[in-house]
């Protein structure tokens, strides 16, 4: 029984202390980083449940009180369950089941934990107060801050006593407070006790297993030792860790010891073996089943998942008897003792961290504390022998990993590692709840993935070290059976242990991240600087490069190393990655040749080695070259060697027999037997035939024992040749001659004297001749088979000649004349028995001399027959030594057969004996027999096979030429049948044999060019005659050149002539010869004079066309020449010459700038033909005469003009190019100045003024728009800036001066002048300057074509003065592109309708404050309302003057309908107002016409006047208000629209105006349609019967400027251009008329009253005019009629608009003219 301090009473004596209390409080900074939903106001109790929340997992609780012990350096923790007695179930009366009651019945009341590490310093106290606030030391596990305040899950009110100090935790409220007492020092303890009440009374025991293995996985990492757990007064459980002395493993150098980001590097590694003891009751064992009345009454089982011990363990449904006996068996002695152990491996390493201050202080941020600069990583394993050794414990059940490991940081948390490993990294950074890793925070993911990469390296040392054990178990192993190398039988110790290995470090997936297995796979697998890794295999543990896997039987070569069977087997997860990674491949080739380079096979093994190669035939020719295989033969079992390389045969049973004795280069029958022809046949072994065979057997005859000895066997000799004579038919010719030369020579016939030769031994056959000769012996051997050997049929010759011819002599039947037989005779016997004499018998009669020549009888010599030719005649007219046959000879006799087939005897000469003939009897004079001979010669040329002659190897000269000179002879190489040839010197065939000279003679048509070429080059033909035949020889032969046209193109071999030399004299022609490069074919034509041209004939020419010669020089040899001679070529040439000839060049400038050293020359050389003018010394002021002179200079010195008036101020210092594009261009190119770069120019510009903006407006507008046109036509690289560029950067003012002063850049010389327009850049862009007045429209052309084009022409200035001085229409006229900006100017139109419209708006609104102040002063007005006074500027004619003067008594008509005098009397009557008067229009066309401008109106127009409203009784009237006529006048400029018919017809009227009778308002008829816009956008209304394009042609201009008067009116009034109409009619008297509120005007009447005027620039009469008629037509839109209210509202309509009038002319003008009088009003008075 263990006692414990009385915690109760301490509390109370704490809470009693009367200390002051403190509060807990939160970091609010790093709550927020941990729980990011918790505002920095939160309470700690809200804050609490939050912590609790994320701690979801099974004893977190005691897991973070044994991880405090474990920072606190503890070495023992001892965790006490307090209990509470059951109210319901009394103790039993036996003490041995008080264990099992209490576990069944009581509930839990205490949690104690106490621990012997370092008490609580101060430090930890104040942390303790604080929520989330971590410890800093970066040592320890605790990041957060957070995990004590787990006990909060189950207890309310923690006590803690560590050391002298004690504190206790309390509520008030929702605020959680502590109060701390400092204990006596008989209160104090070493220990540290963590006191936790439970909650919750009714809490049930928990079950001991779960609790058990949680403790003993606790104590795998931790630095603890030991774990008690004791239920009251029992001890439940002992755990005991001890561990060995650490081990400092040697590091790999092979591998790479950093990490990826090498953030991490490992220092060293140690080795740790450890054991866990666990002492425990039975008890632990037991699956207690809980009574269900256990619970008290009313309690209700706690719903939290993080209740600590909430959850009990209930037996299966389904548990087997063998459970429930032994869980019985556990029942009875639950205070039973069980003891197990657990052994483990653990590989520590020491890491170092390299990380930046950025990265620090981020993962410092959020993990409150710095990053360890060392840190550690523990790998757990078991070892193969280890993991045998541990005694099975369900307590220890998760301690090995034997599935899949755990990573561990302190404590398990839930993350696998995807290995049966283990990894224990405290520096790893964990989630809140320390379950999981944190793979989300950018700073932390990044340093835990480095963590994760350590840990793969720290696994592949592991590796290692398990391989190096391995290594040392075998290495015993070995060294006890005294052995070096390691046998097979010696891995099988070790395999178990290696699949164990293999699955421990086979990587699987990874749970709940697969990212944490994939990192520490990676690591594992790529840590190796190389590719390998140390591995078991069959020859032991080797680098994975030298190990292999094998598919097949590969017992023959069993020194490759291979992952043994087992291996491949049990643990192929492990092998798989090997493959997949490339580490280890399966055997090859090469490692089968080294193999077996190494050793020789036994004959077991050959067996298996030729049945591999049968299966990797692809393998087999490397293979066989290296395999070497030592095989027992025979009783002794001698050794027999096979180098499998020297191997080529394999024996055919049905062929040979394989017992008989086979060459050493045959493989044995009792390994090929097996395998099938094709299999053999792949390994490039033929089946070993007969020839093969009897050569050996012939030639190591001496080497074979005597009875295999073929000359020496009779028996052996006889088996042979009964094999051979089985074969025979099958075999070759060839392979039968080489049979027949092998045994030929030797004694190997068997024969009744013994074994001889075969030309020794006979026939059968012979016996009945001779009995006493050598008789063949075999049966078996086929007579055709013997005679194919020389066993002779017939009897040899020198024994016929003994035998028979000395019987003759002796007695016999004399045969000759002289007892012998004769020649003829013995040619008869031989043909007789041809078939039977033997080879060497015919060589010998062809080497006897036999017969006599007929020319030579009487001598009686003899000669060999093949030495005689066949007696013929035609053979004996050529002389030749003829056989002597006394009768006529027939060669298809038999006796002619065999004397041509087997003696030779000819039939006729070979051609060298022929071409001896005739070079005899040429030399002798013997011209018949020559010419016999050469006859002879081409008759049997193809019979007697002369054509298979080498003509070229002939060196006797027999052949006759053609010439005099009978004895002249040549070889066929030395003579020829082409005639053309003797030009060159050449020896030619005499002619009746060229027909089938060069078939039957070998002579050639022409001789070899090259000896042609080497004549020609070295004796060039020196006349014309000559050398035109010489080059139309060689003109037949251009195919053949080849070759030889480059030394052609550079030999001097052409012959030139003096040019002033008479053509047709040729013997006293003096010549010098060149190169066919350098000169030209034919008459010369523009450059005979600078180049050698020549012209040998159509024929000749084609030759020196061939050699290089050309009909022109190239431009290139143009270039080159006038670069080396300039001042002669224009010596020759002159200027128009030499200019054309620049212009060649200029043109293909292009190809000839490519030769840069070229090009160079060409800008250096003084060859470009340049002018300067000078004056003629005239002193007259209109002389211009000038003196051109020309001269030679290189680019630099030349100037391109491109300004025209510049060059005429400085010309007299000027060199200049001649003003042709294409020339300029190559000028400029060769590096020629522009004019415009050397000449400065200076403007001196005035001040701008203001009275012309709305000019200098216009001009701009001008540019924007003719810019497009003119730009149009050019291409883009031609384009300096577009007309979008120009719209932005530039702009348009009016200045009072403008001086332009030039100089001339390195000349003293310099000029002013007065201009109209000049150009000026400044910050904001490019200015155009125009000064007040007319301006020169060239000169702003000249101002602007330099900002447009990069080169400007000065024509391009006068083209761009064309685009701004004509109208649109001329231009569309022209065929130009005007389409897009009358389309523009429609966009621009409507833009200023728009703006119209606000201003009818504006003053709109004007007139309604105008309305209101006018009320307003009326209002103040009303006493004098009964005498009322006209209103100021009141027409007297108005219908409001008229109220206001019937109602002061001045009636009558005559006084209210005045005229109006003065400036719109004038104009009433030039329009017919007055009464019964027109204006006089004689001259526009007959017809009687009514006055003025007849409207013509329709529904839509306003109401015309009424009569009736004359007679109605006036009212009392007032004054008119003024804003109401304006609102008037506004209302009629605004209802004015567009005519949008395309056609007008109105048939005449005539209305009685009953008002007045002083005129007749007449609307003559109008047929009109609709032709054409103008180009500001008015339409155009024309006559039906007038011709529409000639009158648009003809009159283009002038309608678009009387559009340009009407939109000039139209803008005072601003009246939208789409109101305004022009028409034209032939005849008629309207001016003007108003229809439908759209006014039209007579283009007629402004072509005879205003057009010249205004084509002189006068504008201001049109003006004038066209702004009254607008006005009277306005008025039409209020009154219908000409009354008197329609001249009042014409009058309102001047005098309202009249001063914007006058400004538009006095802008326009430049000043304001006085073209109307003064007020009408005032000139009554």
């Amino acid at each position: 029984m263990n006692s414990t301090p009385d915690y109760t009473a301490l509390r109370a004596q704490t809470m009693g202390s009367g200390n002051d209390d403190e509060a807990v409080t939160v970091n609010t900074r790093k709550t927020a980083k941990v729980y990011k939903d918790t505002k920095r106001s939160q309470k700690p109790g809200a804050l609490i449940d939050k912590v609790l929340a994320r701690y979801s997992g099974e004893f977190t609780m005691l897991r973070e009180l044994l991880q405090n012990a474990a920072d606190a350096s503890a070495n023992k923790v001892t965790i006490r369950l307090k209990t509470l007695p059951s109210t319901k179930t009394p103790l039993p009366a036996s003490t041995s089941d008080l264990l099992k009651h209490t576990v069944l019945h009581h509930t839990l009341k205490t949690l104690i934990v106490t621990n012997d590490g370092q008490p609580f310093g101060n430090n930890d106290w104040a942390r303790l107060k604080r929520i989330a606030e971590g410890n800093p030391d970066e040592s320890k596990i605790g990041a957060f801050g957070v995990g004590f305040y787990s006990v909060f899950s189950e207890c309310e009110e923690p006590f803690i006593s560590s050391g002298s100090s004690a504190m206790c935790f309390f509520w008030k409220g929702n605020s959680l407070f502590t109060r701390r007492l400092q204990l006596q020092a008989s209160e104090s303890s070493h220990e540290t006790s963590f006191v936790l009440d439970y909650r919750n009374t009714t809490t049930p025991i928990p079950s001991f297993l779960p609790l058990c293995q949680f403790l003993a996985n606790a104590l795998t990492f931790v630095g603890l030792k030991t774990i008690e757990l004791w239920l009251d007064d029992w001890r439940l459980i002992r755990l005991n860790k001890i561990t060995a002395p650490n081990l400092t493993l040697k590091l790999p150098k092979e591998l790479q010891m950093k990490t990826q980001e090498s953030l991490m590097e490992i220092l060293s590694v140690s080795n740790e073996a450890a054991q866990i003891q666990a002492e425990t009751l039975r008890i632990v064992d037991w699956k207690r089943i809980v009574p269900s009345d256990t619970s008290p009454k009313g309690a209700q089982p706690t719903s939290s998942l993080r209740a600590f011990f909430s959850r009990i363990t209930k037996p299966s449904d389904g548990a087997t008897k063998e459970e429930e006996v032994l869980q019985a068996a556990i029942a009875e002695d639950l205070m039973g003792e069980i003891k197990a152990t657990v052994f483990l491996h653990i590989h520590t390493a020491v890491v170092r961290t390299t990380i930046n201050p950025t990265f620090s202080q981020e993962l410092e941020r959020a993990t409150k504390k710095a990053p360890p600069k060392n840190t550690s990583i523990a790998i757990l394993t078991s070892s193969f022998d280890e993991n045998m050794a541990s005694k099975e414990n369900d307590i220890f059940s998760s301690v090995l990993p034997s599935k899949s490991g755990r990573v561990f940081i302190g404590f398990p948390t839930l993350q696998t590692t995807g290995l049966n490993a283990h990894i224990h990294a405290p520096a790893l950074i964990p989630t809140v709840e320390r379950e999981a890793i944190d793979l989300n925070a950018r700073w932390v993911r990044t340093w835990n993935m480095e963590m994760l990469r350590a840990a793969g390296v720290v696994c592949r040392i592991a590796w290692s070290g398990e391989m190096e054990t391995m290594k040392d178990k075998l290495s015993r192993v070995t060294s006890n059976a005294g052995r070096t190398k390691i046998a097979m039988d010696d891995i099988k110790v070790v395999i178990p242990a290696a699949i164990h290995a293999m699955n421990q470090f086979t990587f699987r997936e990874s749970t709940p991240f697969q990212q944490v297995g994939n990192l520490v796979e990676s690591a594992f697998w790529t840590c190796h600087k190389g590719a390998s890794i140390d591995i078991l295999s069959s020859r032991g543990v080797l680098p994975s490069e030298k190990v292999r896997t094998a598919t097949d039987d590969l017992s023959f070569v069993e020194g490759i190393p291979v992952v043994p069977e087992q291996l491949m087997d049990k643990a192929k997860g492990f092998v798989e990655k090997l493959v997949e990674f490339g580490l280890v491949g399966p055997v090859s080739e090469i490692d089968v040749k080294q193999e077996l380079e190494t050793k020789a096979l036994n004959a077991d093994q050959l067996l298996e080695f030729l049945r591999y190669l049968s299966s990797h035939q692809s393998d087999a020719k490397s293979l066989l070259n290296v395999a070497i295989a030592s095989i027992e033969e025979g009783p002794s079992g001698s050794g027999k060697i096979i180098s499998l390389r020297d191997i080529k045969y394999w024996v055919n049973p049905s062929r040979i027999s394989p017992e008989m004795p086979l060459p050493n280069d045959t493989i044995p029958f009792r390994f090929s037997k097996s395998l099938s022809k094709d299999q053999l046949n792949s390994f490039g072994w033929e089946d070993l035939q007969m020839v093969p065979w009897v050569k050996w057997l012939v030639e190591n005859r001496a080497q074979l024992a005597s009875e295999h000895n073929i000359t020496q066997s009779l028996v052996f000799a006889s088996t042979v040749l009964a094999t051979i004579s089985k074969q025979w038919d099958g075999l070759s010719s060839s392979s039968k001659t080489t049979i027949v030369d092998l045994l030929s020579p030797l004694t190997v016939i068997p024969t009744t004297r013994g074994l001889r030769k075969p030309t020794e031994a006979y026939q059968a056959s012979v016996k009945k001749i001779f009995d006493d000769l050598p008789i063949v012996t075999l049966n078996s051997v086929k007579e055709k088979v013997l005679a194919a050997f020389g066993v002779r049929k017939t009897i040899e010759l020198n024994l016929i000649f003994d035998r028979l011819m000395a019987t003759s002599e002796k007695g016999g039947e004399a045969k000759g004349p002289d007892g012998k037989w004769s020649h003829v005779d013995l040619i008869k016997y031989l043909t007789s028995v041809y078939g039977d004499i033997p080879s060497e018998d015919i060589k010998r009669l062809k080497n006897t001399p036999l017969c006599p020549a007929e020319s030579e009888s009487i001598s009686g010599e003899r000669y060999r027959v093949s030495d005689l030719f066949e007696p013929s005649d035609v053979l004996r007219s050529l002389g030749l030594r003829l056989m002597q046959w006394p009768t006529l000879y027939r060669s298809t006799t038999p006796e002619g057969r065999f004397l041509s087939s087997q003696l030779g005897l000819r039939a006729f000469p070979t051609k060298p004996e022929l071409i001896s003939t005739i070079s005899t009897a040429t030399l002798q004079g013997d011209v018949a027999l020559r010419d016999r001979a050469l006859r002879y010669l081409l008759q049997f040329h193809h019979t007697n096979g002369y054509s298979q002659y080498n003509n070229a190897a002939c060196s006797t000269p027999y052949l006759p030429l053609d010439c005099g000179d009978l004895k002249a002879t040549r070889t066929p190489q030395q003579c020829f049948t082409n005639e053309s040839a003797a030009i060159m010197g050449f020896d030619i065939l005499r002619k009746d044999l060229r027909s089938e000279a060069k078939e039957k003679l070998g002579v050639q048509h022409d001789p070899e060019m090259k000896e042609c070429i080497d004549k020609l080059v070295k004796n060039p033909p020196t006349s014309r005659h000559h050398a035109r035949k010489v080059f139309e020889y060689f003109a037949c032969r251009l195919a053949e050149l080849g070759a030889y046209v480059e030394l052609l193109g550079r030999s001097k071999f052409i012959p030139v002539f003096p040019k002033s030399q008479n053509a047709n004299v040729d013997k006293s022609e003096k010549s010098r010869h060149i190169e066919p490069r350098l000169c030209f074919l034919g008459d010369g034509g523009k450059y005979v004079d600078i180049f050698e041209y020549v012209d040998y004939g159509q024929e000749a020419n084609s030759f020196l066309l061939r050699c290089g010669s050309k009909h022109e020089p190239s431009t290139t040899e143009i270039a080159q020449l006038l670069i080396r001679e300039p001042a002669r070529i224009f010596g020759v040439l002159q200027v128009e010459r030499y200019l054309e000839l620049l212009r060649t060049l200029a043109e293909s400038f292009s190809v000839l700038k490519k030769d840069r050293t070229l090009a160079q020359e060409m800008k250096n050389a003084p060859f470009l033909l340049a002018y300067s003018e000078l004056s003629s010394g005239s002193t007259g002021a209109d002389d211009v005469d000038t003196i051109k002179t020309y001269q030679l200079a290189n680019a630099r010195k030349i100037v391109v003009v491109d300004d025209l008036i510049a060059y005429n101020l400085f010309k007299s210092s000027l060199i200049c190019a001649p003003m042709e594009d294409l020339l300029e261009d190559f000028y400029i190119s060769l590096g020629a100045p522009v004019l415009h770069e050397i000449v400065e120019e200076r403007y001196s510009i005035g001040k701008p003024t203001v009275t012309e903006d709305q000019r200098a407006t216009k001009l701009q507008n001008l540019v924007y728009e003719r810019v497009t046109l003119f730009l149009h036509e050019y291409p883009r690289e031609a384009i300096k800036h577009n007309a979008k560029w120009l719209s932005q950067n530039l702009k348009v003012v009016s200045v009072s001066s403008i001086t332009l002063r030039r100089s001339l850049k390195g000349h003293n010389k310099s000029h002013s002048e007065s201009r109209s327009a000049a150009l000026s850049q400044d910050q904001t862009g490019w200015t155009l300057c125009v000064t007040v007045g007319n301006y020169e429209v060239f000169e702003v052309s000249q101002a602007l074509i330099g900002l447009l084009l990069i080169r400007p022409k000065p024509q391009h200035g006068m083209m761009l003065e064309m685009f701004l001085g004509t109208n649109l229409l001329k231009l569309r006229a022209r065929g130009y592109n005007v389409e897009r900006i009358l389309r523009q100017k429609a966009v621009e139109a409507r833009v200023a309708e728009e703006a119209r419209k606000q201003q009818l708006l504006q003053e709109q609104q004007d007139l309604k404050e105008r309305e209101a102040a006018w009320k307003e002063s009326q209002a103040q007005s009303v006493a004098n309302t009964q005498n009322p006074v006209s209103m100021p500027g009141l027409f007297p004619n108005s219908p409001d003057h008229k109220s206001l003067g019937n109602s002061v008594g001045t009636g009558g008509d005559d006084q209210v309908i005045r005229k109006p005098r003065g400036f719109l009397h004038d104009i009433g009557k030039r329009f017919g107002f007055e009464h019964g008067r027109r204006p006089d229009v004689s001259n526009l066309g007959g017809g009687n016409t009514s006055g003025g401008s007849n409207g013509i109106f329709d529904s839509d127009s306003p109401p015309p006047y009424s009569i009736d409203d004359k007679n109605k009784s006036p009212a009392p009237e007032t004054a008119t208000a003024p804003h109401r006529l304006q609102q008037n006048l506004v209302n009629a400029v605004e209802s004015s629209r567009a005519y949008n018919s395309t056609s007008l017809v109105s048939q005449p009227t005539v209305n009685e105006v009953k008002e007045t009778a002083t005129y007749c308002d007449a609307k003559p008829s109008h047929n009109l349609k609709f032709v054409a816009e103008s180009s500001s956008g008015v339409k155009m209304f024309f006559a039906n019967d007038t011709e529409d394009q000639s009158f648009l042609a003809a009159n283009g201009s002038a309608l678009n400027a009387f559009s340009s008067i009407l939109l000039d009116c139209a803008h005072v009034f601003n009246l939208g251009k789409h109101a305004v109409h022009i028409f034209y009619d032939n005849n008629g008297s309207t001016i003007a008329f108003n229809k439908s509120k759209a006014l039209f005007c007579n283009y007629r009447y402004f072509e005879n009253l205003h057009l010249p005027l205004v084509q002189q620039g006068v504008k201001a009469d049109a003006l004038v005019y066209w702004f009254v008629v607008l006005c009277h037509e306005l008025a039409h839109n209020l009154v219908k009629d000409h009354s008197a209210d329609h001249s009042y509202y014409t009058e309102s309509f001047v005098i309202q608009y009249f001063g914007k009038m006058a400004s538009t002319i006095s802008a326009m003008h430049g000043e304001v003219r006085p073209v109307l009088p003064a007020d009408p009003l005032l000139e009554g008075e």
